[in-house]
């Protein structure tokens, strides 16, 4: 049997539910030995002051107002979703080139049950893009207890995710659910295109209050 690292580098690498490249998928790849090799994902230059528990709440409490506004399919799985967890501001990192970092909360109705970090290679940022957001709405038992487990999460491994772009947001119903995860990736507009998300390390904080 051939071996996969040997595979045609035309062929996709499939990300269920959209298509990750080759290319993307071995920086991804970077991404996790870095984070794996270095204690708390520091690679990714963390800055040393982290938002407090209540700065977050209030980052992601108005980053979710400004998306269910904008877009209804977002609305609607979230009343559907077991659990949303949102990065309200992901930046490009200032301090390791290639790198992008954020926090968010995970909310249970209108709770918050934990706080994450989430850290990837700056792949995702389009020219001129300086920060974004994303909101992962779990749908299934199953996938929040993966992530309640696991402390955290490498997108693209786990859970099948869907990246919910704007054509797709038209057409979607919560009667047409297949996914484990849908995400939804936006700025101050609405709905961005472009943006990658695949091989972000989402992992499990202690936030201060």
């Amino acid at each position: 049997m051939e071996s996969p690292m040997k595979a045609d580098r035309s062929l996709p690498v499939c990300f269920r539910g959209r298509v990750m490249n080759s290319e993307r998928f071995a920086a991804a790849l970077l991404v996790q030995i870095a984070l794996a090799l270095i204690p708390g994902g520091r690679a990714f230059a963390v800055p040393p002051l982290a938002p407090t528990a209540a700065q977050i709440d209030q980052s992601a409490s108005v980053a979710l107002h400004n998306l269910y506004a904008q877009n209804a399919a977002a609305r609607a799985l979230g009343a559907k979703a077991r659990a949303v967890l949102v990065f309200p501001d992901i930046k490009k990192g200032a301090f390791v080139v290639g790198a992008q970092w954020g926090y968010g909360a995970l909310r249970k109705g209108a709770s918050t049950a934990g706080y994450y970090r989430t850290a990837a290679a700056s792949y995702g940022f389009q020219a001129g893009v300086k920060k974004f957001g994303y909101a992962l709405f779990v749908m299934t038992d199953a996938a929040l207890a993966y992530l309640d487990k696991s402390g955290g999460w490498a997108i693209g491994t786990g859970p099948s995710v869907v990246v919910v772009d704007q054509g797709m947001a038209r057409s979607l119903t919560t009667t047409n659910l297949r996914s484990d995860v849908y995400a939804f990736v936006f700025d101050q507009k609405g709905l961005m295109a472009g943006i990658g998300i695949e091989g972000s390390k989402v992992t499990k904080i202690s936030a201060a209050h």
